[in-house]
C-alpha cells in the first residue's frame, strides 16, 4: 500500500518519489531498464501479487514513467515501455545499486548486476559532476543552497544544513 501523495510539497525528490509511488515500482522499472516489458514477465521477476502488479503499473502509466503498448490482439496483449521521464528514473536505479553494491547489502559473493559502458566495455558509475566543466565533484563539496522554487520550509532545512553533521 502507497503512502499519502506528496503533492504540493515543493521539493523534486518528493515529486519523484510521488511518481514512483513505492519500492515495488522501483522494482518495476529496474526491471524495464532492464528489456523485461511482458506483464508476466515482470510478475516473475519481482514475485509481486498480480494485484500489486497491476496497481503499480497503472500508477506508473499515470505518472507518465512507463507506456503500455498493445502488441497482439485477439486475445489483447500489452507490454509496458519505459518513457523519456522513467528512463530518467533509471539514474536513481543505478545510484541504489551502486550503494548497496559498495555496503554488499546483497551478500559477499559481489554485485549481483554490473553496469557497463556498451563501447568500452568498462564499469560505470553514476557521480556528481560540474554542470559547466563536466569536472567530478565530491560529495563532502557539494552544498545545498535555494533554488527559485524554495518556499519557506525548503529555506528552514536549508538554515539547518551543517549544523549537525556525521
Amino acid at each position: 500500500m502507497r503512502s499519502k501523495s506528496f503533492e504540493g510539497m515543493a521539493c523534486s525528490i518528493a515529486g519523484v518519489l510521488d511518481a514512483v509511488g513505492d519500492r515495488w515500482a522501483m522494482l518495476i522499472l529496474r526491471d524495464l531498464s532492464l528489456g523485461l516489458s511482458k506483464y508476466e514477465e515482470l510478475r516473475k521477476s519481482t514475485g509481486v501479487t498480480h494485484a500489486t502488479l497491476s496497481d503499480r503499473l497503472g500508477h506508473l502509466e499515470e505518472s507518465e514513467l512507463i507506456e503500455r503498448r498493445q502488441y497482439q490482439t485477439g486475445p489483447d496483449r500489452y507490454e509496458y515501455v519505459l518513457t523519456r521521464k522513467g528512463w530518467d528514473v533509471v539514474l536513481v536505479i543505478q545510484a541504489l545499486a551502486q550503494i548497496g553494491d559498495k555496503w554488499a547489502v546483497a551478500g559477499d559473493a559481489g554485485p549481483p548486476l554490473k553496469f557497463i559502458n556498451k563501447n568500452s566495455g568498462r564499469p560505470v558509475k553514476v557521480a556528481l559532476v560540474d554542470d559547466k566543466s563536466g569536472e567530478v565533484v565530491r560529495l563532502r563539496d557539494v552544498r545545498p543552497q535555494a533554488g527559485p522554487g524554495a518556499d519557506h520550509l525548503v529555506r528552514w532545512r536549508l538554515s539547518k544544513f551543517g549544523q549537525r553533521r556525521c
